[in-house]
């Protein structure tokens, strides 16, 4: 019998996932000068939240 996954730790997971995968996205993009007028402080809260998320994810039941 199989143990599916809690759905709340499911959704910090699938958060966590897209968040970072966002954060990488503009980070490269901003890097390359595409999308340079998007300031620091937008790229810092994407990490805090790929942060905050990772931890939720992990602590969750």
């Amino acid at each position: 019998m199989t143990r599916h996954p809690d759905s709340q730790k499911l959704i910090f997971s699938y958060l966590f996932a897209f968040i970072t995968t966002v954060l990488v996205v503009l980070w490269t993009l901003r890097g390359l000068s595409f999308l340079a007028f998007i300031p620091g402080y937008v790229i810092w809260i994407l990490l805090i939240l790929s942060i905050g998320t990772g931890v939720l994810s992990s602590v969750s039941r």
